[in-house]
C-alpha cells in the first residue's frame, strides 16, 4: 500500500502526518519528507486523507493519486441556509407518478450515496435496485403474506405496527407497502458483520437527500425491509448472495405532488453538559 511523496512538490508542511486518522505518517523521512511508519501497511485504512489534505498535490497513497480525486470547490457547496432548506424540506414521498427513472439517474444517485461514511473506511455497502411494477407488486404481495403471518402468530408486534390496516388496504386494491413506486433500492451487506448496518443506513440517508436535490422522491420501505430480513419467502425472492442480508430499503421515483411548506417539528430537546 504505502505512500509516494513527490519531493519536487512537497513543502514539508506536515499536513499529511497531522491529518492521518491513524497517526501512521511521520516527518522522519529522508531530508524531512513524509514517510510511512513501520506499521503503515498493517494499519492504513486507505481513507485518502493524506492525499485530500495536501494543497500541493504531492502525496499518493495506496494508489490514490491527486488526479484521481475529485476537486473540492468550496464555492460550489451549499451555504448554511441552502443546506437547512435541503435538510428541512425533504419529505417522505408516498405518492409517485407512473414514470420510471432512467438507469443513469439511479446510477448518479448511488454514486453520491457511496460517499457516505463507514467505520474504519470499510465501505461495506452493496446495492440491489428493483425496477418495474411487474417485479415490485409480487414482492409487495409477499410482504402482505408476512403481515398475515405476524397478525396470526405475533399480534404483540403486529398491532403496534398497524399491520391489519395495511392488509385491509391491500385487500381493497391499494398498495400501501411500496406505494406505487417504480423502483426500490436495497442496501445490503454481510449478514453477521456488525460494521455493516450503520453504513447502510447512512448511505440510504445520503441517497434520500440526493434524490430530493434532483427533484425526486424517496421513502424508507420499512415493511418491505422487515419482511426481507426475517421472512423466508422474501429472503428467497430477493436472492441476495450467500452470507448477505438487507439492511434497509428505499422506495424511489418522481413525486406525484409537490410540497409547498415545511411543517414544524417537535421542540428541540438537548442535554448540555
Amino acid at each position: 500500500m504505502g505512500i509516494v511523496v513527490d519531493h519536487e512538490k512537497c513543502q514539508k508542511d506536515g499536513l499529511c502526518a497531522l491529518d492521518c486518522p491513524i497517526g501512521i505518517i511521520t516527518m522522519d523521512g529522508p531530508e524531512g519528507f513524509p514517510a510511512p511508519a513501520a506499521d503503515f501497511d498493517e494499519l492504513c485504512i486507505n481513507c485518502g486523507h493524506c492525499v485530500a489534505v495536501c494543497p500541493h498535490e504531492a502525496m499518493t497513497q495506496g494508489g490514490i493519486t491527486p488526479r484521481q480525486c475529485l476537486p473540492l470547490d468550496a464555492a460550489a457547496g451549499l451555504n448554511p441556509e441552502q443546506l437547512a432548506q435541503l435538510l428541512k424540506g425533504r419529505r417522505s414521498i408516498r405518492r409517485y407518478k407512473d414514470q420510471p427513472l432512467e438507469q443513469s439517474t439511479i446510477q448518479r444517485l448511488l454514486d453520491m450515496a457511496r460517499y457516505a461514511p463507514s467505520g474504519h473506511n470499510v465501505q461495506p455497502v452493496k446495492w440491489l435496485v428493483i425496477s418495474g411494477r411487474d417485479k415490485l407488486l409480487p414482492l409487495a404481495g409477499i410482504v402482505v403474506d408476512w403481515m398475515h403471518y405476524m397478525i396470526a402468530k405475533h399480534p404483540e408486534v403486529a398491532v403496534p405496527m398497524h399491520l391489519d390496516l395495511a392488509v385491509a388496504t391491500w385487500d381493497a386494491g391499494e398498495d400501501r407497502i411500496l406505494r406505487g413506486a417504480p423502483h426500490v433500492v436495497v442496501a445490503y451487506g454481510e449478514k453477521d458483520n456488525r460494521m455493516v448496518p450503520v453504513p447502510c443506513a447512512l448511505a440510504l440517508g445520503y441517497l434520500e437527500l440526493a434524490a430530493y436535490s434532483l427533484g425526486l422522491g424517496a421513502c424508507w420501505a420499512g415493511y418491505f425491509n422487515f419482511a426481507a430480513t426475517v421472512f423466508p419467502p422474501m429472503i428467497q425472492a430477493l436472492d441476495l448472495p450467500q452470507g448477505m442480508a438487507p439492511h434497509g430499503a428505499l422506495m424511489l421515483g418522481v413525486p406525484k405532488y409537490r410540497h409547498q411548506r415545511i411543517p414544524p417539528r417537535k421542540p428541540l430537546e438537548v442535554v448540555w453538559r
